[in-house]
């Protein structure tokens, strides 16, 4: 096999060394990026003995392959017989403070020099580091000089070790491809099942992208992975990424892949976890001085690694946290490095989408890979994305930041004052808008220069200093300032710009991504094929809309395979939770329709309410007028609960209860306990939805109804109402969870009888029935007899 590898990726795997340390503001890929524009001027200032961007490469053989180990030097400079490679580096430190080159980019140069001397058969050769400050461009030289058997020496044992790795993972893939030759989809096929199997398959075939709304039931995990990775085993696609917005998304995708593993598949699969719950100290400061598996953790990494990926197939948490505590390194960054390693990664949508938190090992400026992205529940990646690639600027926390350094980093706090000065004039700018009114901007001025400044006056400190008073509130504005600014780079016709008010009443300006259309595509450009799917992904045709889907892209509507006559959906057309009808009266006719419902058949109910308040109204009224202890119990979703409180919540709906108690849980639409849960059989026998789910209207509500309209296209629908049913139909999804689940959904509002609510409806509610406060009870107890 033929295998190609960068010099610097080489060099950053096999030479990384020492602490874990986040407190200099970005990592060392970030922090020491080649900026072309002083490359580029440097490069045109040396004279004619200086060949600039220099291509080398060098391939020998393994075991089992061919690897070619390739680059290009930044500058090869022949002066009086004697050669020089030049490797120049772009940092925000002050180079004037530097006493040695960063040994991974010495090894870069020197692996550039030993395969120019071993071409041109030289006797010796030296290596000149170039380090440059990019504010300030100040310059900084490092030389070194090397004769023939000491640099070649320090080769071979470069590309030996670099041969240990990649022999395992070539004799790996020829493991995997075989059991991927064999594998046979693991169970009958469902009622258009093998259709859709065909559709993904075709999509990665063609390299485009899909779209599926897929009911539940029709086994859409399966139908995605395992074309996925037949493909692979095709060769079209090497990773694999399932990228999911909740947890519960990602324990059915392993558990998919546990399936296919029965059946003879050898894949090797890993689920990231967010830093914030595999860290072990809890507190996610990644420095030697606070954490343990921070201290060395380079120095230990790369056994641990390979330990792991030689003993292990599956990398789920508790696997990673056990070799992570063995080696004593963060948790957190393993299980990053050993997605190198593995054919199926299953993590969170920001893992691909986020700009600030994607997987720089696949995806950064310059590394190609073959991927295909398998986005599950892909409806929220919608708003997902609009918060992904926006960006808020707190005048307040400009001010936090120059009250605690103003003493001991002036110049930085100056500039903090220049910026804090841009945003009192826009803030002044306002006139009479008040402060709940979002004002929108052509631009945000001269802010964004100053920010800029700001930026590298801070980087150059963080650079140098990794404590100190103030140290902690810059390296926090920091990163505040640099998301700002890179969603700055990238606004365009698709984002609104608009200054207000955070809730705390702090003067902000916003980078709003009103379409996260265009953002999206560039990232799904990153891959082979990309497919999404959802149980809601209604109606399609926004949706593919807006997660960057253009014309030549594929959708699909899934064939449920549930039995509609096992589930009772019913209407009510005498009811509604509209803002202007909001009563007494209304609450309490919703209050008669959930008893009227849930006494009907004993057993467990979730209740939905558009908001906080109005599912308190109907709540206080339910437990005054109908509660009765002796018969259910009553529970309410509360705005501040822990993940206990959360777990213990979803806890009483997971089995079945008794048969005695009827179980009520009043919860809010859009909220944690709406969508992502899986309560099959009889642990949920009804889900009562009050109102159509529209979002609080306002604010950015209506800059996105705004943008739609001027677009040409039905903004309150992109603002409102689409939203709203995709809420309405994830609540009433709670239900039906297998084919053999039976249960009522009740929408208890008047306004889903307008067409243009109906039409949003997915196929399967054809059979929709309508009732009235008078009839409801007689009509669900008739369903519970006709299934006895």
């Amino acid at each position: 096999m033929d295998i190609h590898i960068s010099v610097r990726a080489m060099v950053e795997f096999l030479f990384r060394h020492g602490d874990i340390d986040n407190r200099t503001g970005a990592s060392s890929e970030e922090s020491m990026l080649v900026g072309a524009r002083i490359h580029r001027k440097i490069q045109s200032m040396m004279g004619s003995e200086y060949r600039a961007e220099y291509p080398l490469s060098y391939t020998y053989r393994t075991n089992l392959n061919n690897v070619t180990i390739e680059g290009r030097a930044d500058g090869i400079i022949t002066l009086d017989n004697e050669v020089t490679i030049d490797e120049i580096k772009t940092t925000s430190r002050n180079v004037r403070k530097m006493t040695d080159p960063e040994p991974v980019h010495l090894a870069q140069a020197m692996c550039y020099a030993a395969i120019y001397l071993m071409q041109e058969e030289l006797e010796s050769i030296s290596v000149r580091m170039t380090y440059v400050t990019q504010d300030t461009e100040d310059v900084r030289y490092f030389d070194s000089a090397y004769s023939a058997d000491e640099i070649t020496g320090w080769f071979e044992d470069a590309r030996s070790e670099l041969a240990g790795w990649v022999d395992m993972q070539a004799s790996w893939n020829e493991v995997r491809q075989e059991s991927i030759g064999n594998l046979e989809f693991p169970y009958d096929y469902r009622p258009g099942q093998k259709e859709l199997v065909e559709y993904v398959y075709r999509t990665i075939y063609h390299g485009r992208e899909l779209f599926i709304e897929a009911p539940t039931g029709t086994g859409k995990t399966l139908s995605v992975l395992f074309p996925a990775i037949r493909s692979m085993g095709e060769g079209r696609g090497d990773k694999i990424f399932y990228l999911t917005a909740r947890t519960i998304a990602r324990t059915v995708a392993e558990n998919a892949v546990a399936v296919l593993k029965e059946s003879g598949l050898k894949l090797k699969n890993i689920t990231l976890t967010a830093k914030e719950k595999i860290c072990f100290t809890g507190n996610t400061e990644c420095n030697p001085d606070e954490c343990p598996y921070a201290k060395g953790h380079f120095d230990r990494i790369n056994e641990c690694l390979f330990e792991m990926v030689t003993n292990e197939d599956s990398f789920p948490r508790e696997v990673i946290e056990e070799y992570a505590e063995k080696y004593r390194v963060c948790p957190f960054e393993l299980g990053l490095d050993l997605s190198l390693f593995a054919d199926c990664i299953i993590g969170d949508y920001n893992y691909v989408f986020d700009p600030n938190a994607y997987l720089r090992r696949f995806f950064a400026e310059g590394r190609d890979g073959d991927y295909i992205f398998l986005i599950d529940e892909a409806h929220n990646l919608v708003e997902r994305g609009r918060d992904m690639y926006s960006a808020v600027l707190i005048k307040e926390d400009l001010l936090a930041c120059k009250r605690a350094c103003s003493k001991y980093q002036p110049v930085i706090a100056r500039a903090i004052e220049k910026c804090n000065k841009d945003m009192l004039g826009l803030k002044r700018s306002r006139g009479t808008a008040k402060d709940n009114e979002l004002v929108v901007m052509a631009d945000v001025g001269v802010l964004a220069g100053h920010a800029d400044r700001l930026k590298s006056l801070m980087a150059e400190y963080l650079a140098d200093h990794k404590e100190g008073i103030g140290h902690e509130e810059i390296l926090d504005l920091y990163f505040k300032i640099n998301d700002f600014l890179n969603i700055y780079d990238i606004l365009g016709e698709d984002y609104c710009i608009y200054n207000g008010f955070t809730d705390n009443k702090d003067f902000c300006i916003k980078l709003f991504c009103v379409d996260p259309a265009r953002n999206i595509r560039n990232c799904c450009d990153r891959a082979r094929a990309s497919v999404f799917f959802s149980a809601t992904l209604l109606p399609i045709q926004y949706y593919k809309k807006l997660l960057g889907g253009t014309s030549e892209d594929y959708e699909v509507y899934a064939q449920s395979v549930f039995d509609t006559s096992n589930r009772l959906l019913i209407q009510a057309s005498d009811v509604t939770s509209k803002y202007a009808a909001r009563s007494r009266s209304q609450y309490m006719k919703m209050a008669q329709y959930i008893y009227d419902i849930t006494s009907a058949k004993t057993g467990n109910y979730m209740v939905f309410a558009p908001s906080y308040a109005y599912m308190e109204q109907v709540y206080d009224i339910y437990m005054e007028s109908f509660h009765d202890p002796a018969k259910e119990n009553v529970y309410i979703q509360t705005g501040n609960m822990r993940e206990s409180d959360r777990e213990e919540f979803l806890g009483r709906f997971s089995d079945a209860g008794d048969s005695l108690h009827t179980l009520i849980g009043f919860c809010v639409l859009g909220g944690i306990f709406a969508e992502g849960i899986d309560l099959k059989d009889d642990a949920l026998i009804g889900v009562i939805i009050m109102g159509t789910g529209l979002p609080q209207i306002g604010g950015e509500r209506d800059l996105l109804r705004n943008f739609f309209d001027n677009a040409g296209q039905n903004g309150f629908d992109h603002a409102y109402s689409y939203p709203g049913m995709n809420r309405v139909q994830q609540a009433a999804g709670r239900l039906i969870r297998t084919e053999s689940d039976t249960g009522v959904i009740a929408l208890l509002d008047e306004r889903f009888s307008n067409p243009s609510n109906r039409r949003m409806f997915p196929r399967e509610w054809k059979d929709i029935e309508t009732v009235t406060c008078e009839n409801v009870k007689y009509r669900v107890r008739k369903f519970w007899e006709d299934k006895m």
